[in-house]
């Protein structure tokens, strides 16, 4: 009895669990799907059922986004801006991170703490301190020099992204830099490998997957992110977020629904693309990231 009891317990769990996975993947396949629809239809089209599938293959909404909407632009400032802080981010993430999991020193404690304590600060409620202090910034440049550049200027966007990213990514590669064993760097050692060609040639190869997992989160981060770009470029340099909304606005207005969906989808596709190619990476990153010895 006891034995069909447990059984009936685990088949009745695996059926929950089943049945809330395909309700989740559901109610995320649907929307996507239906926008990657959408932007295929005439315009004509939306005046009907919006369930009907599209009579035929409109590209002209892509052209147009492109062309009309200037999201080509967008899109290219949004690839350099979030190229851009990932690189800024790994430089300085991962010997920072690699030094606070490996090795003891003064203060050592207390920057761990103060890493730790920023993944409590939410980016959104110091977006105006940074544009204020950008402004100011801006203002002592053209008293000085007669011209300012700290505002509008995707450098010092991907910098900001850089620098809100960095508690969370630090605390991630700390994590894992912590899980590898220490004999390959006494083995290092012993061949007469310093510290640092120690960390490039043999520790962050060995960290590969839990880098890739730093790269999605932020590059979904960054390339979905809103506020802080629509704050800090007031110019047309817009990322490509900014400008979708910008679109959207202007086509709702105009009904012209189609050129909306094709920026819609101009901004998921390569996050799609991306978690495609490196799932299985992120998912080894994620859990070997909280193994210790």
């Amino acid at each position: 009895m006891n034995k069909q009891k447990g059984m009936s317990t685990e088949t009745a769990y695996r059926f929950f669990i089943y049945v809330a996975l395909i309700t989740l993947a559901i109610s995320i396949i649907i929307p996507v799907g239906w926008v990657f629809l959408a932007s295929l239809k005439k315009n004509s089209e939306f005046y009907g059922s919006p369930w009907t599938l599209p009579e035929g293959v409109h590209f002209q909404n892509f052209i147009d986004a492109f062309q009309k909407a200037n999201m080509g632009t967008y899109m290219l400032n949004s690839v350099m801006v979030t190229a851009l802080a990932l690189l800024i981010l790994l430089v300085i993430a991962l010997p920072a991170a690699y030094v606070l999991a490996r090795y003891t020193f003064k203060g050592s404690r207390f920057m761990n703490a103060l890493f730790k304590a920023g993944l409590f600060i939410n980016v959104n409620y110091i977006v105006v301190p940074i544009f204020l202090m950008l402004l100011d910034g801006d203002t002592f440049l053209l008293e000085q020099f007669g011209e300012g550049f700290l505002l509008d200027n995707l450098f010092v966007l991907a910098l900001v992204y850089a620098a809100t990213a960095l508690p969370f990514t630090i605390y991630l590669l700390s994590s894992y830099f912590q899980s590898l064993p220490s004999t390959f760097e006494e083995a290092a050692l012993v061949d007469g490998a310093g510290y640092f060609k120690t960390m490039i040639s043999i520790m962050i190869p060995m960290a590969r997957p839990s880098i890739i997992a730093v790269i999605l989160f932020n590059f979904l981060a960054f390339w979905n992110e809103y506020i802080i770009a629509l704050t800090l470029i007031p110019g047309p340099n817009k990322t490509l977020t900014v400008g979708l909304m910008n679109l959207m606005a202007a086509q709702k207005s105009a009904a012209n629904y189609g050129q909306m969906y094709a920026g819609m989808v101009l901004v998921m596709l390569p996050t799609l693309i991306l978690y495609i190619i490196v799932q299985k990476k992120l998912t080894q990153g994620m859990t070997l990231g909280g193994l210790k010895d």
